[in-house]
């Protein structure tokens, strides 16, 4: 990323602070916004295009008519090599570069034609410590 603000930089900070997990452009806002550098809503969301078109930020698109979150993934990262689990509870981003779905991807396209990117695709459910969680309360 070229010119950096300080703004800029809050964002980038909170992002990597928080890098376990997706977070949308509002809790970002929400987090932000009583900082000293007072960071705006349009900002967030500017900033955030940014960091997405340079790779440093994945967006992931709400199911459902929810809303995009972001995850940040640094410029290394291999993220488009595998699939993602999302928990729909707290939220976590768990990768999931296992062989089994690396299979079910190639089936996929010998079978259907159908290429699959991996990078985007998530699947949605509950994490292991939530799931106990949801079935302890029952």
């Amino acid at each position: 990323m070229g010119y950096q603000t300080r703004q800029s930089r809050r964002i980038l900070e909170l992002l990597q602070l928080h890098k376990n997990r997706c977070m949308t452009a509002e809790e970002m806002y929400l987090l932000l916004k009583d900082s000293s550098e007072g960071v705006g809503q349009s900002t967030v969301y500017r900033h955030l295009e940014r960091l997405c078109a340079d790779g440093t930020v994945r967006k992931y698109l709400g199911g459902e008519g929810g809303s995009a979150s972001y995850q940040y993934v640094g410029r290394e990262t291999p993220c488009a090599a595998h699939f993602h689990l999302k928990c729909t509870a707290c939220g976590a981003l768990l990768h999931a570069d296992c062989a089994f779905l690396h299979e079910l991807s190639e089936h996929i396209l010998k079978e259907h034609g159908f290429a699959v990117d991996g990078g985007k695709t998530v699947f949605y459910g509950l994490c292991a410590a939530c799931a106990q969680k949801e079935s302890s309360v029952k």
